[in-house]
């Protein structure tokens, strides 16, 4: 059974950033993010979202408004004929808000909450498997679990290359987009696979 996780962060990896997006009108993909996660699907590999989103504690966003944007972003991969098999949010933060989403937890990037859950539910083996984002805590959040890390280079990622080898933080690959990455995890997974003699 293919055990192999893809764990992508939302925004600046799979839709363009915008700061705090609190609207399904304006959700836009990142060219080819849509191309890399059907070849993801077409390998055989689970693909998940992993999004801490903190403007739930802020007050910022209703969970069900992010129901919505996250239907939207499901609804705007399909017409690409690109799955997504779970989406994973933390909606605390440490400092900001109220009960019950004012606290520290184990889901909140870099912790590594989200990526247990799909674990339990999906058995995703987390050493054969890969996170993908634009930040360092995306960066942190593999490392801390053990699978391998990719930097995309879009949203913020080159600020965060900076940020990460300022603080000597290991990257498996930088990549420019997330399809550079899904063919850099391609070639790691072929590389592994044992030849038919």
């Amino acid at each position: 059974m293919n055990r192999i996780g893809i764990f992508l962060d939302r925004d600046g990896t799979i839709n363009e950033e915008v700061d705090f997006l609190r609207s399904p009108d304006n959700l836009r993909l990142i060219p080819t993010s849509a191309d890399a996660i059907r070849e993801a699907n077409r390998l055989g590999w689970k693909v998940f979202v992993i999004t801490n989103q903190s403007g739930i504690a802020r007050g910022v966003l209703t969970e069900d408004l992010l129901k919505e944007i996250h239907q939207s972003l499901v609804a705007a991969l399909e017409r690409q004929h690109a799955r997504i098999d779970a989406i994973y949010y933390c909606p605390h933060h440490p400092e900001n808000g109220n009960a019950p989403y004012r606290r520290e937890c184990d889901c909140r990037k870099p912790n590594t909450g989200m990526l247990a859950k799909a674990v339990k539910e999906f058995e995703i083996d987390l050493n054969q498997s890969f996170v993908i984002g634009d930040r360092m805590i995306d960066v942190q959040t593999g490392n801390n679990c053990g699978a391998t890390s990719i930097l995309v280079l879009t949203g913020y990622g080159k600020e965060e290359l900076k940020l990460c080898r300022e603080n000597n933080v290991h990257i498996g690959f930088v990549a420019e987009n997330l399809y550079d990455a899904i063919q850099h995890v391609k070639n790691i997974v072929q590389q592994k696979q044992p030849s038919v003699c």
